[in-house]
C-alpha cells in the first residue's frame, strides 16, 4: 500500500512562489510512475507535471518554464516547485502514483489511478 500526503500549498501573491512536496509511508517511489494533478472550482482535474520511473518528465503547458517536479526515491519525496505563480494556478494540487504509467499520463485512463494523495490548496492573488 501506499499512502500519499501532500504539504507547501499556500496562499501568496501573482509572482511569488510556493513548493509543494508529497512524502508517502509505505512502498518506495522508485518502481511509480507519479505526478501532480490539480483540480479548481468548477473545472475538471488536470495534469500539471508526471514523472516515470526512469525520471522522465513532462508538463502542462501553461506550467512550462515556472514548475519543475522533481522526485527522490531514497527520501520517497515527490517535489513540485512553482515559481511566477499566476492567479489562475489557483485550486486544489493533489500528488498520484500508479505501476501503470499509461494510467497517470492518459488523461482518459486517469480515474483508474491507484493512489491519491488528499490534495493542498495553493491559492493565487492578484
Amino acid at each position: 500500500q501506499m499512502q500519499l500526503a501532500e504539504s507547501g500549498g499556500g496562499s501568496v501573491q501573482a509572482g511569488g512562489s510556493l513548493r509543494l512536496s508529497c512524502t508517502n509511508s509505505g512502498r518506495t517511489y522508485s518502481s511509480y510512475c507519479m505526478g501532480w494533478f490539480r483540480q479548481a472550482p468548477g473545472k475538471v482535474r488536470e495534469g500539471v507535471a508526471t514523472i516515470d520511473s526512469d525520471g522522465e518528465i513532462s508538463y502542462a503547458d501553461s506550467v512550462k518554464a515556472r514548475f519543475t517536479i522533481s522526485k527522490d526515491n531514497a527520501k520517497n519525496t515527490l517535489d513540485l516547485q512553482m515559481n511566477s505563480l499566476k492567479p489562475e494556478d489557483t485550486a486544489l494540487y493533489y500528488c498520484a502514483a500508479d505501476l501503470r504509467c499509461d494510467y497517470i499520463f492518459d488523461p482518459t485512463k486517469r480515474s483508474r489511478v491507484g493512489y491519491w494523495g488528499q490534495g493542498t490548496q495553493v491559492t493565487v492573488s492578484s
